[in-house]
């Protein structure tokens, strides 16, 4: 099976030896999203502004690959401090609707460019 390059401008560039995505076949692999603005590359301040970057950035890669939020079945959720769970859970609220994708969400000690969140994804396409 072969596999696709998923690339959009409406995403940050890949910061290291990755792509934004990987198709094969109907699913897509989304690679990890921080609270980076896509076209200056500047970390947004404070936690909720970069989780709703790192949704929106989802958003815009899920979209190239021809899909959108509601095709994830899988989410990876990284907080350096989990204190903002809670909050994390509100954000994602808006992005998301019922039936959830499965999730994971835990703390790491560090998240590239000093990031307060990261997230990646799987997304299956119909």
């Amino acid at each position: 099976m072969s596999k696709a390059i998923i690339h959009t401008e409406h995403a940050p560039a890949a910061v290291g030896t990755y792509s934004q995505a990987i198709r094969v076949g109907n699913t897509v692999y989304l690679s990890g999203q921080i609270g980076l603005e896509p076209y200056s590359g500047v970390l947004l301040d404070g936690f909720d502004a970069q989780a709703h970057r790192v949704f929106q950035n989802l958003r815009a890669v899920c979209q190239a690959a021809g899909g959108d939020l509601s095709d994830i079945v899988k989410l990876g959720v990284f907080v350096v401090d989990l204190a903002n769970f809670a909050r994390l859970n509100e954000i994602m609220g808006e992005y998301f609707q019922a039936p959830f994708p499965a999730r994971a969400a835990v703390q790491a000690a560090a998240l590239p460019k000093g990031a307060l969140v990261e997230a990646d994804a799987v997304m299956v396409l119909a």
